[in-house]
């Protein structure tokens, strides 16, 4: 079958195209026939230090959307010719390829209303997203009022463009988002933000000018150690902070005077410790799928880049890598 990936780890000209047998489904794995993917941040992370090599390749990819070919004998919850959706497992080989085998428990029914490459733009945002506000930070889905003001930090990217939506439909908080530019500031207000800053400047006089002193909980997609001492200043006592980036160090001490709580969020924790709720994943999938399709939720896909090539992936990665992407960035079929 035709893939991409690498057999060392480095810059973006490491990746090539591999010639690799198709893989065969046991146990509880489907073996999906990948219709689209899309391309996240932890793939270029991924290719910076793979322990790959000639004979132990890496396939990247994350994100896909694809049918099911083949099931597991112990597989109970697809049947073959599914459509399905997923963001994978980080211990695995990735989506960048024709077939994949994925674990059920992560996998969710592809949204019907949606094209392969619009769903493949949504999973592994979906997960991050939904596992920040309703895991991590324990919003409430019950409420028709919740007196909490909500600070997206970074909130144009790939998972601040689904999470938006999701505070949006499924809680009352009133979330305010940050965005540099003024198409990614019009991009969050149209997918739900209540108010929006920019993060050049710094949060404290930003939300000043709002008349807000204060936010109970804050969400940090990107650039978490350059904003945290205003991060620090702005959330409230006892309050709750959430990132999901890599901050080369973070002092947490000043958190301590205001009994806040810091939380991590990796949507590949359940898959690669195979925990006992992993099925949580194939769960939420499905609850957005259905929201999907009611209209409730928009797929969040910006750039189709064409097909699934060498070349269209090295485009995803430059793209990524620059900073300058809003939404997430879509390759569709194999040539």
């Amino acid at each position: 079958m035709k893939a991409f990936g690498l057999t060392q780890a480095g810059d973006v000209d490491t990746l090539k195209a591999l010639d690799l047998p198709t893989p065969q489904a046991s146990g509880t794995d489907l073996l999906v026939q990948v219709k689209a993917v899309s391309v996240n941040p932890v793939d270029t992370k991924v290719r910076g230090r793979a322990a790959a090599s000639e004979e132990n390749p890496c396939i990247l990819g994350f994100d896909a959307a694809g049918v099911v070919v083949a099931v597991g004998d112990r597989v109970t919850d697809f049947e073959v010719g599914d459509e399905v959706w997923y963001a994978g497992d980080l211990t695995r080989p990735g989506s960048n390829a024709e077939f994949q085998l994925v674990e059920q428990a992560i996998v969710g029914h592809k949204p019907k209303s949606l094209s392969f490459a619009e769903a493949a733009a949504l999973p592994l945002t979906t997960i991050t997203a939904w596992e920040l506000l309703f895991d991590r930070l324990r919003l409430d889905q019950t409420s028709a009022y919740q007196s909490r003001d909500l600070l997206v930090i970074g909130a144009a990217g790939g998972v601040g463009s689904i999470l938006l939506q999701l505070a949006k439909r499924l809680t009352s908080v009133r979330v305010i988002a940050t965005a540099s530019r003024p198409e990614t500031q019009a991009w969050a207000r149209e997918l739900g933000a209540d108010l929006v800053i920019d993060h050049r400047n710094p949060l404290s006089e930003e939300l000043d000018k709002l008349g807000i002193d204060q936010v109970d909980d804050v969400i940090s997609l990107t650039h978490t150690d350059s904003h945290f001492d205003e991060i620090v200043k702005v959330i409230a006592p006892q309050g709750q902070i959430a990132l999901i980036d890599d901050p080369a160090e973070l002092n947490v001490m000043p958190l301590k005077r205001k009994s806040v709580s810091l939380h991590w969020e990796l949507m590949f924790t359940r898959s690669m410790f195979q925990t006992a709720d992993r099925v949580k994943q194939q769960q939420l999938l499905n609850r957005v799928s259905t929201l999907v399709d009611e209209g409730a939720v928009k797929t969040t896909l910006d750039q189709h880049f064409g097909a699934i090539t060498l070349d269209n992936i090295k485009r995803a990665h430059t793209l990524l890598e620059s900073n300058k992407a809003k939404g997430k960035i879509v390759l569709e079929g194999f040539e």
